[in-house]
């Protein structure tokens, strides 16, 4: 709360200046500085959240705390986890404005029969915060990236309540493996390796 606070208060203060500034200063010093503010939220989330490098370091980070994590991981017992990787950075990379398109089954449909519950969703983002905080990423970014989220609940849980750590249902069927295509071109359509 505090760093919210000193961060909304810096904002303040920088809006402040940045008002004084443009206006005490000669026309052709204001259009400057207005073009350079301008390309500055120009800039996509995926461009100010590091880009296809930060991404994946992220995703890499989250994958491994999540599958890690006893109260959500057996919900991946059958989860291919390079197929996990590959469809969270792609989709990731897609949602914040980068150059990836999402190849993945929709959320509804990838989730369908998993038996997730609130309390399994709710502890997948804390893992996700954890991993975003020990990334640093800035609060703005962390509050687009988790509002990205959000709307995804309804698509993901079919289960009610607060339960966590419950097994992944017999019959779930996963999604198969990547095909070779998929391996080579990786996430973000052939620039990068995974």
């Amino acid at each position: 709360m505090k760093s919210i606070l000193k961060a909304g208060v810096a904002i303040s203060l920088i809006a402040f200046f940045a008002a004084a500034t443009l206006m005490s200063a000669a026309r052709a010093g204001a259009a400057q500085d207005k073009m350079m503010g301008a390309a500055a939220q120009d800039k996509s989330l995926y461009e100010r959240l590091g880009g296809e490098a930060a991404i994946s370091a992220v995703i890499d980070d989250f994958a491994a705390r999540v599958l890690a994590d006893a109260r959500i991981n057996q919900k991946f017992a059958k989860s291919n986890p390079e197929r996990l990787v590959f469809h969270l950075k792609e989709q990731v990379c897609a949602v914040t404005g980068g150059p990836c398109k999402y190849t993945g089954n929709s959320m509804t449909k990838t989730h369908h029969n998993m038996k997730v519950t609130e309390g399994e969703f709710n502890a997948l983002v804390e893992d996700l915060v954890a991993t975003l905080d020990k990334f640093n990423v800035p609060a703005k970014e962390k509050g687009e990236v988790l509002a990205a989220l959000g709307p995804l609940k309804s698509q993901i849980v079919e289960v009610k309540g607060d339960a966590t750590g419950t097994p992944l249902p017999a019959d779930f069927k996963p999604a198969p493996p990547l095909t070779d295509k998929q391996k080579k071109e990786g996430p973000f359509g052939g620039k990068s390796k995974m």
